[in-house]
């Protein structure tokens, strides 16, 4: 079994994050540049090479500008059964 990070759940994850990022037609730059962090962070999170927790998921999300109760009801919404942790 793979890592959480490689989990059907966490693409969901990454994926909802990302399809909001071009729905507010950003960069990784400029998402970056709102989160006070690298590009590489958020190329990172996008590619699944790290984990993001709950608080990040909802600076992510109103760096985005969304919402992050709209975004995890989404997550939540597409995660099949018992997510694995």
């Amino acid at each position: 079994m793979g890592s959480w990070v490689d989990s059907p759940e966490a693409e969901i994850v990454r994926r909802v994050l990302v399809e909001a990022r071009h729905a507010q037609r950003l960069t990784q730059r400029d998402l970056a540049a709102r989160l006070g962090k690298s590009p590489t962070f958020v190329a990172q999170v996008e590619l699944g090479q790290r984990r993001v927790d709950v608080l990040q998921f909802i600076a992510i999300t109103r760096a985005i500008g969304i919402d992050a109760a709209e975004a995890f009801s989404r997550v939540a919404a597409a995660v099949a059964g018992q997510p694995r942790i």
